[in-house]
């Protein structure tokens, strides 16, 4: 249990994630509602009923963490801007079909996963650009967390060293355990929640954290 605790830290601490901790979701139907703040429930009625400045919320809200995750498995900025495009204008377009008794963010989600699965097996001979890529300025990017800008300089240096390797042991992993990596480590969801954006067994999501951990701390093991 150690072993996952710290690849957890050291996943958190690296990578760009715009993770919100549990229990400060965005308020849906079974949160209780403050005075002021709109479910993610009625933004979607009212999306359904043709109030498109209702999906505009939705998007303001939930983009962060959506690019966060497109980010960490396509590795590439502009990648990730325009997975977050067809996400959004899928679920737009989809919004009918969204039952309101599921979460907004799981099924979102789960578009944003399944477009960004496909386009990395029909861009597999690209070569990706690292996320220290001189374009992607992520300390001055407000849509990504850089945990490094708080520490001293040394620090800085470490994380920095330790984000390059950190990037390419991500990019050994199948897509599949990158992206399990990234919700459950990176963005702090659920076995259950990440069960339901990826379509498959809670078992499964537990059996691929458990190998991608261990391969991770194998390309790992000087920096952990």
């Amino acid at each position: 249990m150690g072993g996952e605790k710290t690849m957890t830290t050291t996943l958190a601490a690296a990578l760009p994630s715009d993770k919100v901790e549990r229990g400060s979701m965005e308020p849906s139907e079974s949160t209780p509602k403050e005075s002021g703040v709109i479910t993610d429930r009625e933004l979607v009625e009212r999306t359904q009923g043709g109030d498109p400045t209702a999906f505009d919320e939705l998007v303001r809200r939930y983009q962060p963490r959506l690019l966060g995750m497109l980010y960490n498995m396509a590795n590439n900025q502009t990648d990730a801007w325009d997975l977050a495009m067809e996400t959004f204008e899928k679920a737009y377009k989809s919004i009918h079909t969204f039952r309101l008794d599921s979460e907004f963010f799981t099924w979102l989600y789960r578009i944003g996963f399944n477009l960004t699965v496909n386009f990395l097996k029909r861009n597999k001979h690209r070569h990706n650009l690292s996320m220290d890529d001189e374009d992607f300025d992520l300390q001055n990017r407000s849509e990504f967390i850089d945990a490094s800008a708080a520490g001293d300089a040394e620090r800085q240096a470490r994380l920095t060293e330790l984000k390059n390797k950190l990037n390419e042991s991500m990019m050994k992993l199948s897509d599949q355990h990158r992206a399990v990596v990234t919700l459950f480590d990176i963005q702090g969801l659920s076995h259950s929640e990440i069960s339901k954006i990826m379509s498959c067994k809670e078992e499964t999501v537990r059996s691929r954290l458990f190998y991608a951990h261990k391969q991770l701390q194998k390309y790992l093991k000087n920096y952990l």
